[in-house]
């Protein structure tokens, strides 16, 4: 049987993932055939496995680091917020319906059979299982019926490690303040503090970590610096949504909607010498880039009449008819369309719903129950203009949308995609389909496709093409590897992780567990 660690945090945002991240990389490093798992993730950032099942992006990546391939297990219960009181509810991969946070809490309960089973299926397959809780413990209006923090520690008798934020300012408030709103059966899990996104001379600080362990009784596992690892964010909390373009040879900007979701996918384009992506959500911000991407988004209705509303839908039009290239992907695609209809009020929430598109590309999307759940490979098809550097590029990714889009007379589709599912519930265990996917019409094109831009040469072509336009080029262009980049960041995240945390206490709590 596996042992486990779970690594918890004062709030939201103080590095939980990263850490876990790190973690399954250390351990794997050492030998140990190791899984990640967090029982509830709210996020609008997933992903589909090889047998069409969603699950969190992040236990993706820490299922990455540790080398081992993502499954729904890993990742039981997905939150994905649909609107301001309500999110769509992923059970083990599938959608089970959309519920207000009062009903999901009533809800829940029936869950913990579902995170029990799929927690001891990877208790069972690895040696170590590095378990992410949600927020903080310490929310004490939460903390009945709890599944993701305490509640999950006891269920899995997995020990703790408490990490606090100090770039965000009262570290030692945080670690001693939720320690003391645990109840004492509680405290017993807590078995080390972390101190994170360190900045400066660790002997200042040290002092202050001396006191903390005396005050909480807790040793300090580690004082862990603030990690230039360029590992995939959480949430849209993520530093990325904030970056600028100055200096940059290209400039890229995406449309931040309100439900902006998997704003990964342009990740690789942060990768690459002189160019910069940045997120916008004003007219004043757009500028004039040399690209503008309408990304996915978990309510394309809304967020496309937010648009309209506030002027960025005008803003784009005007730019597509000055010839800057537009690209959409998910949702962003269904928008760009003729008319978009929910008769069954799916999105909108009122049935015999239609919108007007932007008109972008001749097509016109139909929102279904069904969401569509598939990993794809394929081809670009051969394209004019600006987008001519994709023409036959292969790509592979995943597809995760509930609407359906018809192209309409004369439409020609971007790519041609062979679609391979493994269902558990089919006796063929595997099946592949041919199909077209997306559109395109002169400086304008949208796919369903999520990362697209990360097979070899995609991205680079691109960005070649758009400099081009500008008379520049890429200095010393190669297929930029995004895998082989990605494990590059894991390696330097785990260095970093060992040289700050206290290996030999933490091996020593896997050990003695609870």
């Amino acid at each position: 049987m596996a042992k486990a660690i779970m690594i918890q945090g004062t709030m939201s945002n103080a590095g939980k993932s990263l850490i876990a991240a790190g973690l399954c990389r250390i351990f794997r490093q050492d030998g140990f055939r190791t899984a990640p798992f967090k029982s509830q993730n709210m996020a609008l950032n997933s992903y589909i496995t090889s047998e069409g099942l969603e699950m969190g992006r992040a236990q993706v990546v820490q299922a990455q680091a540790a080398g081992v391939l993502p499954e729904a297990a890993m990742n039981p219960i997905l939150l994905k917020p649909a609107n301001d009181v309500g999110s769509q509810v992923i059970v083990m991969g599938k959608p089970v319906g959309t519920m207000p946070a009062r009903e999901y809490f009533q809800y829940k309960k029936k869950l913990v059979p579902v995170i029990r089973e799929a927690y001891e299926k990877l208790e069972r397959e690895y040696d170590i299982i590095v378990i992410e809780g949600a927020g903080s413990p310490a929310e004490i209006n939460l903390k009945q019926d709890d599944i993701v923090n305490m509640g999950m520690a006891r269920m899995a008798k997995a020990p703790v490690l408490l990490a606090g934020d100090i770039d965000r300012g009262g570290v030692f408030a945080q670690l001693y303040g939720t320690v003391m709103l645990l109840e004492e059966e509680e405290r017993r899990y807590v078995k080390g503090l972390i101190i994170n996104k360190f900045r400066g001379d660790r002997t200042i600080l040290e002092p202050g970590a001396d006191m903390i362990e005396k005050l909480c009784q807790i040793p300090v596992a580690g004082i862990v610096p603030y990690i230039k690892a360029d590992i995939e964010d959480e949430d849209s909390l993520s530093s990325r949504l904030s970056s600028r373009a100055e200096g940059a040879l290209l400039d890229i900007a995406v449309i931040r909607f309100p439900r902006l979701s998997n704003f990964t996918d342009f990740n690789v384009f942060s990768c690459i010498d002189g160019v910069a992506v940045r997120y916008v959500e004003r007219t004043s911000e757009l500028a004039q880039p040399d690209l503008i991407i309408l990304p996915g988004t978990k309510n394309t209705i809304s967020d496309l009449l937010w648009m309209r509303q506030n002027g960025l839908e005008a803003a784009v039009l005007k730019a597509s008819a000055a010839g800057i290239p537009i690209l959409g992907i998910c949702g962003g695609y269904q928008m760009m369309g003729r008319r978009l209809r929910d008769s069954r009020g799916l999105e909108s929430g009122t049935e015999n719903t239609e919108v007007r598109g932007m008109g972008l590309l001749e097509t016109e999307t139909e929102f279904e129950e069904e969401k569509m759940r598939t990993q794809v490979t394929g081809t670009f098809e051969k394209l004019p203009g600006i987008f001519s550097a994709l023409s036959g590029k292969r790509i592979s990714g995943y597809e995760i949308h509930m609407g359906r889009t018809r192209c309409l007379a004369g439409a020609k589709s971007l790519l041609k995609l062979s679609e391979c599912q493994k269902r558990e519930e089919e006796e063929k265990p595997e099946r592949i389909f041919e199909k077209p996917d997306g559109c395109f019409k002169e400086n304008v094109c949208g796919t369903y496709v999520h990362g697209i831009f990360d097979a070899p040469g995609v991205a680079e072509s691109l960005a070649e093409v758009l400099l081009a336009k500008k008379g520049m080029s890429l200095s010393n262009r190669q297929n930029f590897d995004y895998s082989a980049y990605r494990e590059e960041q894991f390696d330097l995240l785990a260095g970093e992780l060992r040289k700050s945390l206290d290996m030999d206490l933490i091996y020593k709590i896997l050990r003695e567990g609870i």
